[in-house]
């Protein structure tokens, strides 16, 4: 009859544990000296060896003649306890067996002393499942047990194993075996069985395993019908979606391909993928991505390896830390949604939607992501750098090339065309180099303190009333006054204009951004007084918006001329 890899290569004794010796060497010590405790209890992941280390120490303990500590395997005590005839030795279920009247049977039975072992072990697999009740009916015994019983605790998660229990045991932290203990362990068997298996898959079946030994032989004995097990068995056998079909994905990801990304993902479900599998490799490949971004020189230690450290660094240029956060957050939660969804398809598609359009994440992760994007391209603009590294993140439908804004028509109140300040012998400019308040401190490289008159946006026409008021002398004048927030950016391009109708002057913005620096108490009382000057007459003032749907691309070519403004992480300014 067949036996299951995991099963048949089971260890035998302590020295065939393969990458716990931390443990194996300490309960091999215990037993030669005859020091092994009353209670142990056994914690780690899954497939790590606590159940084998258990029914080791089990015939350890009971072994007639013991080789440094580990059991013989040939007296008759070690053949009973592994063919299970001893009834002495008692592996329960807790999981199967929660309630308190299961461990008051086992208490009765525990204070009589063994039929044909030194020892009577019970070994207790998942302990964290015995309800309270359980826990309280066990504590008594192993308070105070009688010296012929061991106890051997074995669980997956210890916080739901009650301080009263852990403080009465000796606690062993079995840990995650590294991939590379899992290969050898691999080439081993598969040498041993006869199968034919390359580096390449021992490899990959390693980072599948997740650090469980009994998980990779499983893996290996479903791959090993094939007549050669490579990369490519590996992946029709168990389902997942590979490192090139990921890193494609990712990188429609970051292209902002939403289309290309969809289609790569269905070609995957059509394939057999799990949709949950997808987002998990997508994520892992993220993650190394995120570590190798935060700490470059020591991140080798921490990633999966499952990525060359080439595929690594092109990710980490093409996004920001930010986004690669909000990333890991959306798939996240992707993959927790899907446990509750009829339909895992779609809530993949939706993930790999919001992950494509940073628009449509309206979390605090998102706009984090949105806001370093804009960082980053503010500082290769100040920088001097040729292109942006965020053009290939826009979404498709923003990279086409905006219609140009129409200019606005003259104003018809002005009969005559505009003379420079200097040839205005009624109204020469109110305030003088020597009167305008001085500049405030800002950047390296900053515009000069008392920058030149600049003309009005792209597409305006100078603006003529009667009284010397016009765009340009407006602009002129009133930047000295300004606050430096918004001096340096009044009068740009982002500003269609101005017109007067009557006594009213009509100030419109192209964006909103510009349309609420601009919409203060402070910056509109300023506006109103200098156009009341250069008009000679009470002049009213109305701000106003042309933006239009679709502005991304003008928002941030207007924040470019900004220079003076520094976004953070929290969403607020820095002004210069």
């Amino acid at each position: 009859m067949y036996q299951a890899l995991y099963r048949k290569y089971r260890p035998r004794t302590f020295d065939d544990v393969w990458g716990q010796e931390h443990i194996t060497e300490a309960l091999k010590a215990q037993v030669a000296a005859g020091r092994t405790s009353h209670a142990y209890l056994f914690v780690g992941t899954r497939g790590t060896g606590k159940t084998t280390c258990a029914k080791l120490l089990a015939r350890a303990v009971n072994c007639e003649h013991p080789v440094n500590g580990s059991p013989c395997n040939e007296c008759p005590a070690c053949r009973g306890i592994e063919s299970g005839q001893i009834m002495d030795v008692v592996e329960i279920d807790a999981a199967s067996n929660t309630g308190v009247d299961n461990i008051r049977t086992l208490r009765d039975e525990a204070v009589f002393a063994p039929a044909a072992v030194k020892k009577r072990v019970y070994i207790v697999d998942e302990v964290h499942m015995l309800s309270g009740a359980a826990f309280n009916a066990l504590l008594k015994i192993l308070e105070e047990p009688p010296e012929h019983l061991m106890f051997i605790l074995a669980t997956t998660e210890l916080r739901k194993v009650p301080a009263t229990i852990l403080s009465r045991c000796q606690r062993f932290s079995f840990r995650r075996l590294d991939a590379e203990v899992i290969t050898q362990r691999l080439k081993y068997v598969a040498e041993r069985e006869g199968i034919k298996l390359t580096d390449g898959a021992a490899d990959m079946l390693a980072r599948l395993a997740d650090g469980g030994m009994r998980d990779a032989l499983s893996l290996l004995d479903q791959c090993s019908g094939r007549e050669l097990v490579d990369e490519q068995a590996v992946l029709d056998a168990t389902g997942s979606a590979g490192q090139e079909r990921i890193t494609a994905l990712l990188d429609a990801v970051a292209g902002a391909d939403t289309g290309a990304a969809l289609d790569l993902f269905s070609a995957l479900w059509t394939d057999g993928k799990d949709a949950a599998g997808v987002l998990s490799d997508l994520s892992a490949l993220i993650r190394d991505t995120l570590l190798l971004s935060v700490a470059p020189k020591g991140a080798g230690a921490l990633l999966s390896g499952a990525y060359s450290g080439d595929v690594l660094s092109r990710f980490a240029a093409r996004f920001t830390r930010e986004e690669l956060i909000s990333a890991l957050n959306a798939l996240q939660g992707g993959i927790s949604a899907m446990r509750d969804s009829p339909s895992p398809r779609t809530v993949a598609e939706l993930t790999l939607i919001r992950l494509s359009d940073s628009s449509l994440s309206a979390d605090s992760a998102g706009l984090a992501a949105r806001v370093s994007r804009l960082e980053a391209e503010l500082a290769t603009l100040r920088s001097g750098g040729a292109s942006l590294p965020s053009a290939a993140r826009e979404p498709a439908a923003e990279r086409v090339a905006p219609p140009e804004a129409k200019p606005p028509e003259p104003a018809k109140a002005a009969p005559a065309q505009s003379r420079p300040a200097s040839e205005e012998p009624d109204a020469p400019p109110p305030w003088t180099d020597e009167d305008a308040p001085p500049e405030e401190g800002g950047y390296a490289g900053q515009r000069p303190a008392r920058p030149a008159p600049e003309p009005a946006g792209a597409g305006s026409e100078p603006v003529r009333a009667e009284g010397g008021l016009s765009w340009e002398r407006l602009v002129a004048a009133a930047r000295p006054r300004l606050p430096a927030s918004v001096k340096h950016v009044f009068g740009t391009a982002a500003f269609a204009g101005g017109e007067i109708a009557g006594d009213e002057l009509v100030i419109t913005t192209r964006s909103s951004l510009s349309y609420n620096m601009l919409n203060n108490p402070s910056c509109l009382d300023i506006l109103r007084q200098t156009a009341s000057e250069l008009a000679g007459r009470p002049i009213t003032l109305r701000l106003q918006s042309g933006e239009d749907d679709g502005s991304a691309r003008r928002t941030l070519d207007e924040l470019r001329q900004f220079e003076i403004v520094k976004f953070t992480g929290k969403g607020g300014n820095n002004h210069g």
